[in-house]
Order: C-alpha cells, then structure tokens, then sequence
C-alpha cells in the first residue's frame, strides 16, 4: 500500500476540509477507495499509487477552494474529481478566483463548473448568446449576475428580463388577478435571483425607476432596445416568430442573453424559436452558444443521473 501526506496546520482550514463528523473525509475515501487519517499535523493518504495521487491532487484542489472562502460539500468533491479524472488542465478552485459581483448578503457569485466559466467568457466577449442546457446549470443566475454587474459598471443603462408565458398545462385566463399576478409565478426564478443579489429594497427601487423591467415576452413587440442587457428566459417556448421578433429587437450597446431547455418544450405541436433559431443562426461567428450539459448541474447529485437517464432514453430509445 502506497501513502502520500499532505500539511494541515491550519485548524480551521482542517475542520472545514474534514466537515461536520468528518463527513467530506468519508466521502472521499469510498470515491477514492483510500484510508485517510492524521498525524503530526499531516493528513495522510493511504491506497494504491493512483488512488494516492489523485487523492493529494484533489485534497490540496479542496483546500485552495476553502482558502478562497468557500464552503465545502459533495458536488464540489464530485465535480473536482471529475476534473482530475479527466487529466483536465483546469481546476475547480481556479473557477473560484473570477467574481462576477457580490450578493446582498456579501457572498461572492462565481463560477461553479467549466461550463458556466466559459458562459461568463463568452458573455463578456459576444453581443448575442444562447445559453442551452437543463436546469440547475446556473444559466438564469449567472446571466442575471453578469446584467447587474454590467449595469453597475456603466456599461448598460438598463436590465430587460423577459420569458414567454407558456402554460404547462394550465391556462392563464383561469388563474386569479390581474395580468401582472397571472404571469409573476413565471417570472419569481428571475425575481428570486435578482433579490438574492440585489436585495429587496435596491431591486424594487430599480423597477420602480425603470433601470430594472421584468416582463412577458409579448411586451418586447415594437420594441427598440438600445444600451440594455436583454435575458430571455426560458426560450425553448417562444415559436419561432416569437423569437425572430425578440432578435430584431435589441439595438446599439446592448447585450442579449438567450437561455433555454431544447428537451423541456411545453408548446402545443408548434416548432420551438430556439431550435429554429440555432439552426438558422449557427453560420454566424459573432453569435456564441454555450451548451450545458449533466455535468454542470449544480443540484443534488441525483439531479445528474436522472437527465443523464433521460438523455439516454431520447437517445436510444432505452
């Protein structure tokens, strides 16, 4: 049996690796097949050569991550592992280090997987970019961070969310109140996510001035948007002329973010404007498009086997 060690003077560097009843060490023993154990301020790996190495590369990995000021758990063990498995040049704790803007509560909003690292790149580099994935990618938060960011930093004047409202097998006329209350439950995500961010009084301040507008799609029609950071969320329920009107929206200075599900369609035997759009659109350089995949799920370990289930099944048939 093989054995590498690694320094752990720092106590509470050690207890946040370690977790609550040592539950991160538990956990990467049985993902590793090691022993780990401590002595004279050294964390020691036990198993065989490979397991070894990968062990220390992923122990020292976690540290950096914990230094940074994040906090520990599964997926971030899972998704490190992954990388180290891959021989990947990049490493999780690398993710840490690019800040998009901090919440209200003083958290820092970063990248939490390669895909959404290269999301945020591409955001910064293109004027029109589809973000396409399941849920739990993170691609509504991470779009809404990089609109708030981008208006504090001046380089919009305003953020435009929009989404269709598409009824997953219910109708809008049925529902209680006026239109705004009828369409807010398909709207609370990017609400959610603004509050998170922004807080509850600055985000209704911005949307009482006009800085911050959040509304269905159908009102973006006749529309020229100049100096704004445009979202459409949920794309994958615009029809095709819904989305062809959207795109002939946004004018000087803007920047569009279109996010999507191409496998979660709730329209009624009609062709889905992001599909269409992808395909039509796919010859222009200028126009990025970032899919998301399993992998960047950041949802409870399940969450990726049962898309990956699902995947498997569109795919194959079994």
């Amino acid at each position: 049996m093989n054995q590498t060690s690694i320094d752990v003077t720092n106590v509470d560097v050690f207890m946040k690796l370690a977790g609550n009843l040592d539950v991160n060490f538990d956990y990467i023993e049985k993902a590793l097949n090691v022993e780990l154990s401590v002595a004279n301020n050294e964390l020691i790996i036990k198993g065989d050569l490979v397991s070894c190495d990968k062990g220390k590369e992923l122990i020292e990995n976690l540290i950096e991550i914990i230094l940074i000021g994040d906090e520990l758990d599964t997926q971030k063990i899972d998704y490190s592992l992954e990388l180290i498995n891959e021989n990947s040049d990049n490493r999780i704790s690398e993710f840490y280090k690019t800040t998009i803007c901090v919440t209200k509560s003083g958290q820092p909003v970063n990248p939490k997987t390669l895909g959404q690292k290269k999301y945020i790149d591409m955001i910064n580099k293109k004027d029109l970019i589809f973000g396409i994935g399941p849920a739990g990618t993170g691609k509504t938060y991470i779009a809404v961070a990089m609109a708030i960011r981008a208006f504090k930093n001046g380089r919009v004047k305003r953020i435009i969310i929009t989404r269709p409202a598409i009824e997953a097998g219910e109708n809008l006329g049925f529902l209680p109140g006026d239109l705004q209350s009828k369409v807010d439950p398909y709207l609370r995500p990017i609400y959610d996510a603004m509050e998170e961010i922004l807080g509850h009084d600055v985000f209704q301040n911005y949307r009482d001035r006009g800085l911050v507008e959040i509304a269905p799609l159908a009102y973006m029609r006749g529309r020229t948007l100049d100096q704004a950071f445009i979202i459409l969320d949920e794309a994958q329920n615009t029809t095709t002329s819904q989305m062809k009107m959207f795109l002939t929206r946004f004018g000087f200075g803007s920047k569009v973010v279109i996010n999507g599900d191409v496998t979660q369609i709730d329209l009624n035997k009609k062709i889905s404007g992001l599909s269409h759009a992808l395909h039509v659109l796919k010859d222009i350089e200028e126009i990025g498009v970032m899919e998301f995949t399993e992998r960047d799920v950041m949802r409870h370990s399940l969450v990726k086997k049962i898309i990956k289930q699902y995947d498997n099944y569109e795919t194959n048939g079994e």
